[in-house]
């Protein structure tokens, strides 16, 4: 197997590290995530000329046709700088259900949309109560003479607050807790019988609790009730962005905390001098190569058979969280107390990494789930 990058590869990871370093340093970050909106309009727009918001579409949708290793070598980047437009909600995971999903008129219809940076989407999946379990889904899905209508409450749905659209996970048939009798459900994001509750999570990110009231549905992805192999195909893809995301939040805390070791003095020479010290240094290193293997592993099986898919997507999930906090303790211990205050990346990158761990089930869950799947 081939792991060099081509030659549009690396010139698409030079060009985005490039821009993000001369539009996207850490200062500029703490100013966008402290506005309303948490991020800036202006640099969705930049991004979608550049085509990244194009990279994972299909070409007949106006897209790159690029696969999850290009997605993958943005994901890395956004996560050295933070990036905190809404790429993973939008790109990832919305128009993701939508090729998974939708048909051809709903493809054609909304994905040039989300090239184009004209339209944003968030997905609604999580419940109280389900922890990470998908299947444990309550909010209900009503057959009405000309349509349907949901009805429930969504928690923690990332980017909701700028979101047009909303694809929202709801039973359709069966019991609260049955795979089947699931379908994706396309509701306006500020229409009729949808109240929204906006917070900021303990990264500076956006998410809302959804309570939907009868809420008119604009259209359905595939099948009402048959809906879980599309979710679960495309959390997986999803998993793979998360993965390299986290390598790159991890990298540049390496790399933070080595240049700290080398000007830090304590007993008149740099603490980087001190055994212990460069060994936890190496220590570090090793986490972050070992998540860069799976988080690699996962995007090249993206596309992969399920069993296969879900094995690499599960593996990278326990390495990004095992190696996340190792990662952000270690660098926060190094730097001391000034590793947690807001004025210093460090900290801003440990919190992002605990919500990667948690997104779509924490290390522990997929461990249970690797176990499960190689019985």
């Amino acid at each position: 197997m081939d792991f060099q990058l081509s030659e549009e590869q690396t010139l698409l990871a030079d060009s985005v590290e490039s821009w993000l370093q001369d539009k996207y340093d850490f200062e500029r970050w703490r100013k966008l995530v402290k506005t309303d909106l948490g991020y800036a309009q202006e640099n969705w727009k930049t991004m979608a000329d550049l085509g990244w918001l194009a990279i994972p579409l299909p070409e007949e949708a106006g897209g790159l046709g690029g696969g999850a290793v290009d997605a993958m070598l943005l994901a890395e980047r956004f996560g050295r700088h933070m990036v905190a437009e809404p790429y993973f909600s939008t790109v990832i995971l919305g128009a993701g259900l939508i090729q998974a999903a939708g048909d051809d008129r709903q493809k054609a219809e909304w994905l040039p949309a989300i090239a184009e940076g004209k339209a944003k989407w968030a997905f609604a999946h999580a419940e109280h109560g389900s922890r990470f379990a998908l299947n444990e889904t309550r909010a209900k899905a009503t057959k009405t003479g000309d349509g349907w209508t949901l009805s429930g409450k969504k928690i923690v749905v990332w980017d909701a607050a700028s979101a047009d659209k909303l694809i929202v996970l709801a039973r359709s048939a069966g019991g609260d807790t049955d795979a089947k009798g699931l379908g994706l459900f396309v509701v306006d994001a500020s229409g009729a019988g949808v109240a929204r509750h906006d917070y900021r999570t303990v990264d500076n990110r956006r998410a809302s609790d959804i309570q939907l009231d009868h809420a008119p549905v604009l259209a359905v992805l595939g099948d009402p009730a048959n809906a879980m192999p599309a979710v679960e195909a495309v959390i997986d893809q999803a998993i793979a962005y998360m993965a390299s995301e986290a390598v790159g939040a991890m990298a540049a805390l390496h790399e933070t905390t080595l240049a700290y070791a080398k000007t830090r003095k304590q007993f008149g020479r740099p603490i980087g001098d001190f055994q212990v010290i460069q060994h936890r240094l190496v220590d570090m290193m090793m986490q972050v190569e070992s998540a860069r293997s799976l988080a690699l592993l996962s995007a090249l099986k993206a596309a992969a058979e399920p069993k296969d898919r879900a094995k690499a997507a599960a593996a990278a999930k326990v390495q990004l969280g095992r190696s996340g906090r190792f990662v952000g303790q270690q660098a926060v211990q190094i730097h001391g107390g000034m590793g947690m205050t807001d004025e210093l990346n460090v900290g801003h990158y440990m919190k992002r990494l605990m919500m990667l761990d948690t997104t779509f089930g924490n290390a522990d869950f997929h461990q249970r789930r690797f176990a499960a799947l190689s019985d």
